[in-house]
């Protein structure tokens, strides 16, 4: 009898295929005994195998997964990253949601956040990011009014969230979906921040500054009037490296502008399994110079006092 059976999961065996580098199985199933892999293959060829515990894993490499997990799973799998940021020195960190997809599941999300600031030493600060990606199937203005008439007055009458997020982008949101979300979350006395100009110039970052956003991330294709109304309104303007250099970006952050109008410069990891997973802030500030050209004290800085502004 195996001490643990993995079900349910995809697993990339390193066993070159015809058109498939990784070997990949899918439906796959791993034995193990004593601490070690014993067997893996298709789900249906381990089934007649017994073992003291049997795991699921339903769709691992997808945000189904994570719709699925249980608080439990979710808290333990989300420590390990949150411990691997404190060795790096964190001792606050953002946690948002976004990939839950639904009331109940970005709830959920939430409540991990909260619990893990419970119960290690470290400050957490929640965000709801209710307009992240539009779920594979759902209608669009079904699922917009689901993030600002359930989601945020949900999230904001358990006390689960500080700020409401939300991705403004051609593979996004538009803007005047992100202005609904601005005003409901502005009516339930919640501040807003966005993911603007990342691909594309929507305006983002103005819109962001007229409800006086917190921060404004990635920020690639920012122009100079959203530099500017970043400016007056106090916006940060938070740097992802890792993402740049996951997605392998050409354009680069203005820096110029954004010194010119002194708008605060914060560094963050961006620390998400699609675009940019990197655990390491020092990681983060030396990309942020190398890839950026910022220079050693605005990557302090960034990390530090401008982060902190981001933050509230």
């Amino acid at each position: 009898m195996w001490d643990r059976l993995l079900t349910d999961c995809h697993v990339a065996t390193m066993v070159p295929r015809p058109g498939d580098p990784l070997g990949t199985i899918k439906n796959g199933a791993i034995g193990i005994l004593d601490g070690k892999i014993v067997r893996v293959g298709r789900r249906a060829e381990l089934a007649g195998y017994q073992a003291k515990e049997v795991v699921p894993l339903p769709g691992a490499w997808t945000v189904r997964a994570t719709a699925a997990a249980s608080i439990d799973e979710l808290l333990e799998s989300a420590r390990l990253r949150l411990r691997a940021l404190m060795r790096g020195g964190c001792t606050t960190v953002e946690v948002k949601s976004g990939y839950g997809h639904d009331v109940a599941s970005e709830v959920r999300l939430l409540k991990v956040a909260k619990l893990l600031g419970e119960q290690e030493a470290v400050r957490i600060a929640p965000t709801l990011l209710a307009l992240h990606a539009l779920p594979q199937g759902a209608d669009r203005a079904d699922y917009v009014d689901m993030a600002v008439e359930e989601l945020i007055p949900t999230v904001a009458k358990l006390g689960l969230a500080t700020a409401v997020d939300g991705f403004c982008e051609g593979i996004g949101f538009l803007p005047h979906e992100i202005e609904r979300l601005f005003e409901a979350a502005d009516n339930h006395g919640l501040r807003v921040k966005l993911h603007a100009e990342q691909l594309s110039n929507r305006g983002g970052a103005k819109l962001a500054a007229r409800y006086h956003a917190l921060s404004a991330d990635h920020l690639e294709f920012l122009d100079e009037a959203g530099a500017a109304a970043m400016a007056e309104a106090g916006t940060v303007a938070v740097l992802l490296p890792g993402a740049f250099y996951a997605l392998q970006e050409k354009q680069k952050p203005p820096l110029d502008l954004l010194r010119a109008h002194g708008v605060p410069i914060a560094v963050a990891t961006d620390c998400n399994p699609g675009t940019s997973p990197m655990l390491n802030p020092q990681l983060a500030m030396n990309m942020a110079c190398t890839l950026f050209g910022l220079t050693p004290e605005e990557a302090i800085a960034g990390m530090t006092v401008n982060a902190a502004r981001a933050l509230g």
